[in-house]
């Protein structure tokens, strides 16, 4: 069973910086792609940070282009995002994903629980 558990989210004032750690059941290179999205109230889902865990090529939405990071720990089956300069606009619940293929070769999405981001003075 897939499983994907976020963890780091908080209250932060503009500026301010945070890490969301996304945890795994198995080795992330049986993924296909890991990334971030995340969701605002009244607001559809949207795509923050995607990496290719075969080649640890990363992509960025251009909204958070140059303050956030995604990386990854194999060894601990992780995936990070760092968010520095975090802005109001930043806030959202905060979504792991993953896509794989499943055991009848059907390319399958997975999503965690999601984890709270505030950014407020």
């Amino acid at each position: 069973q897939v499983q994907l558990v976020e963890s780091g989210g908080g209250l932060v004032r503009p500026g301010g910086s945070l890490r969301l750690s996304c945890a795994a059941s198995g080795s992330i290179f049986s993924f296909v792609v890991m990334g971030w999205y995340r969701q605002a109230p009244g607001k559809q889902r949207e795509w923050v940070a995607t990496t290719i865990t075969s080649s640890g090529s990363t992509n960025y939405a251009d909204s958070v282009k140059g303050r956030f990071t995604i990386s990854r720990d194999s060894a601990k089956n992780m995936v990070y995002l760092q968010m520095n300069s975090l802005k109001p606009e930043d806030t959202a619940v905060y979504y792991c994903y993953a896509r794989k293929y499943n055991s009848s070769s059907y390319l399958t999405d997975y999503w965690g629980q999601g984890t709270q981001v505030t950014v407020s003075s």
